[in-house]
């Protein structure tokens, strides 16, 4: 299989409950709710993405013939003197699983690394993957109905969308992400206050955005 990606970088989880841990992103290309091209934005699934995953331009973005040569790349962005403690990669997007395979993951275990997944979870996520994150987004179905981490951009308009759908399902953490607009703000406060009178839910910040690291 032929891996698309998009960039590769090493920088600290600026989000949910792995906030602050160091780790290798891996960003594949590619997405099923929006093409990531900002004259589709208005008619897509998911219209608030902040991310650019189109094509592979970012640094150590390419075309991956092998799982293996993937994995070199990952693991050659984990700092040598850091050796000691066990790796960690984001497997990202777009949409990550439309491409993570058991080859690759297999091969990134190989290798010494601790798996994360960030998904939309419109993709039934693959059983051996260490840390699951699924964002649901409005009008997709939501297909990865357990993990570790559900993590919902708030407010969205649309019902489905709305937090009381969501504390059933099976994840440890749930968060409560302010939608980053123009009305970011009062996002933030709208979001603390949910959060204030529903504690299952905790406030997630994009710390990575707060202190302009990537």
């Amino acid at each position: 299989m032929t891996y698309t990606v998009n960039e590769i970088y090493y920088t600290l989880q600026g989000e949910g409950a792995q906030a602050g841990r160091p780790a290798v992103f891996l960003r594949f290309a590619g997405c099923n709710l929006w093409s990531g091209r900002e004259q589709h934005r208005a008619a897509a699934v998911c219209r608030f993405c902040d991310t650019e995953f189109v094509g592979t331009g970012g640094a150590g973005g390419g075309k991956y013939e092998s799982a293996a040569d993937l994995v070199d790349a990952v693991a050659a962005r984990w700092p040598r003197d850091a050796a000691a403690e066990r790796p960690y990669v984001v497997c990202t997007g777009g949409e990550p699983l439309l491409q993570l395979d058991e080859m690759l993951l297999l091969g990134l275990h190989d290798a010494g690394f601790e798996v994360g997944v960030e998904t939309n979870g419109t993709i039934a996520a693959p059983a051996n993957i260490d840390w699951l994150c699924v964002s649901p987004k409005a009008d997709a179905p939501l297909v990865q109905r357990s993990g570790d981490e559900l993590k919902l951009v708030y407010p969205q308009a649309e019902a489905e969308a709305q937090p009381e759908n969501f504390v059933q399902l099976d994840f440890e953490h749930f968060f409560l992400q302010p939608l980053d607009d123009a009305q970011r703000d009062a996002n933030t406060r709208r979001t603390m206050h949910y959060c204030l009178e529903h504690p299952r839910w905790k406030l997630s910040l994009q710390t990575h955005k707060i202190l302009g690291i990537d």
